[in-house]
């Protein structure tokens, strides 16, 4: 973390925990802002100073460990498992989850189930940090830039 007032960082911290704790729930800035003590503008740029990502994005990035993890280790249904982790459409929790994984939950639920076996003598959380969503750009940066590759290769 940068060098931050402590104050603040135990702010952001809070704000942090309690998205930790129901990534499931609706958390716009105004509520983390509020959460924290700050002004909206001062927490969405403190946040991403300290932690190294915008709130949208880390809460994102929850979302779907968590819809990854039950994908895994349930029977649940991929319905059941979009709604349970925050989305409030399968269609939107299937595209976003296909932008960010490559593949979209059916697939992941098949390949980890298939692939169970050999990972049963790993430590849960190396398993975890493994498969964390690597989100150093948004959704909507990641499309267009697969846009314009497949632009670039049509004109070649």
């Amino acid at each position: 973390m940068p060098n931050q007032d402590p104050a603040l960082l135990r702010r952001l911290l809070r704000a942090k925990d309690r998205m930790d704790a129901a990534s499931h729930e609706d958390w716009p800035v105004e509520r983390l802002a509020s959460v924290s003590g700050v002004s909206e503008a001062h927490f969405a740029r403190s946040f991403k100073d300290a932690f190294g990502t915008p709130p949208h994005r880390y809460l994102l990035t929850r979302r779907i460990e968590r819809a990854k993890a039950l994908l895994r280790d349930t029977d649940m249904p991929i319905l059941d498992i979009a709604l349970d982790t925050g989305w409030q459409s399968l269609g939107t929790f299937g595209r976003v989850f296909k932008d960010v994984t490559g593949q979209s939950p059916s697939e992941l639920r098949a390949a980890e189930q298939a692939s169970a076996q050999a990972l049963d003598q790993v430590p849960h959380c190396f398993i975890s940090a493994a498969y964390r969503p690597n989100l150093k750009s948004a959704v909507s940066e990641k499309r267009r830039q697969e846009a314009a590759d497949k632009k670039s290769a049509e004109d070649e």
